[in-house]
């Protein structure tokens, strides 16, 4: 019998203004979490980042709640990563006609969701088996006690 497949929710957002390597910290974070779980650390994360990915992952059980209908809260963060992005580059004139770069990275957020896997329920006993019979266990040996090293007299 073959497994049933898991539903798999993705959501991307593309081009967004922060750091790639800045963004990979914050993922880090909420990878394999819950989604309540996840929202909570974000909600708590001081990087510029976390609100980026908070949007993502908002979004992400906003697709599965309606196209899929599934139950945000019961989600699981699946896969969470970030690529780069194509980085603008642009001058800034400096002292003595000279010219400094500047580059403004750009990077694009996927988030992963899927249901939890669920253990299938043990069947019930039948009827027609009837419990076998209890084997008294037999008691262990008692553990015999090293004989007090005797003392030797000193005259």
């Amino acid at each position: 019998m073959a497994a049933a497949e898991r539903q798999e929710v993705k959501a991307v957002a593309k081009w967004v203004h922060a750091s790639p390597r800045k963004a990979r910290l914050v993922v880090e974070h909420i990878r394999g979490r819950s989604v309540p779980e996840a929202r909570t650390v974000l909600a708590f994360t001081q990087r510029a980042a976390a609100r980026d990915v908070a949007k993502v992952l908002s979004s992400a059980v906003a697709n599965a709640e309606a196209n899929h209908n599934l139950v945000g809260d019961e989600l699981i963060v699946a896969a969470a990563y970030v690529d780069e992005g194509p980085v603008l580059k642009r001058w800034r004139a400096r002292a003595r006609g000279r010219a400094a770069r500047i580059q403004k990275p750009t990077c694009h957020i996927t988030i992963k969701l899927v249901e939890p896997e669920r253990a299938p329920e043990p069947a019930p006993p039948k009827e027609d088996e009837k419990p076998k019979a209890e084997t008294p266990k037999k008691k262990a040996a008692p553990k015999r006690k090293t004989p007090a090293k005797k003392k030797e007299a000193t005259t």
